[in-house]
């Protein structure tokens, strides 16, 4: 049986794990049994984290929206009902960013619909 020479396929495997490793921290770095592992973990966190950012965004636009209802004189929920009754179809995203950078419109908004 022939000799197989992998050494070429095995360092670009090799260097394409330490290249993802780049900014870790001592051997998490530089030694490739201890980078693999942070290298695979931080995928891990990585895959899953795309998801939980969506939620977290959620959640901070309603806040705001909550925030700046309750400052115009509702409650969030009021003001959802009262937008979806109005067919008024502005996301969370843009109300929460009207809601910080013009408040003035955001009560206008508000006021029209209550």
């Amino acid at each position: 049986m022939s000799r197989a020479k992998r050494g070429v396929k095995a360092r670009r495997r090799r260097n394409k794990i330490l290249k993802a490793s780049k900014g870790f921290v001592g051997g998490h770095r530089r030694l490739f049994r201890t980078a693999v592992q942070s290298v695979r973990r931080s995928w891990r966190y990585a895959y899953r984290d795309r998801r939980v950012k969506k939620r977290e965004f959620r959640r901070l636009w309603i806040v705001r929206i909550n925030a700046a209802a309750r400052k115009a004189g509702t409650s969030y929920s009021k003001l959802m009902g009262a937008l979806s009754a109005a067919g008024i179809e502005l996301d969370r995203k843009v109300l929460a960013d009207i809601a910080v950078r013009d408040f003035a419109t955001f009560q206008k908004l508000a006021a029209s619909v209550a």
